[in-house]
């Protein structure tokens, strides 16, 4: 996935602020869901991400476009985690950041974890 660096991304030093690092995350993380069907279900269930994390290794800087790749590991019954890396399409060889999320499926009206749905389990163990 590649997304646009904007112009109002940037801090007082030119550089994308960190906050958009994670908006940059969390952007493919639920596009991903989307692009597989497992969308959230207020009155019923969906993911929640739990935790999240980003090691900033390089400055993106404006203008350009980064490019977004997410893997999924570690399966669990109610859990998994995603990663990601963060690189410029004109630089796709250099890791800019890299980042994560425990994301937990959840039963919204219990506010409990549960099951994650077969259908997902197999995009995440296929």
């Amino acid at each position: 996935m590649t997304i646009p660096i904007r112009w109002g991304d940037m801090d007082a030093m030119g550089h994308v602020n960190n906050t958009v690092y994670f908006r940059y995350l969390e952007t493919i993380r639920i596009d991903w869901m989307r692009s597989i069907g497992c969308v959230p279900e207020p009155l019923g269930e969906g993911p929640v991400i739990v935790n999240a994390f980003c090691t900033f290794h390089k400055q993106l800087e404006f203008p350009g476009d980064v490019i977004a790749i997410m893997y999924v590991s570690d399966t669990g019954r109610s859990s998994f985690e995603s990663w990601c890396t963060l690189s410029r399409a004109d630089d796709p060889d250099t890791v800019y950041a890299s980042g994560g999320a425990t994301t937990v499926w959840v039963d919204f009206p219990k506010q409990k974890s549960a099951p994650i749905p077969d259908k997902l389990r197999r995009h995440l163990e296929g």
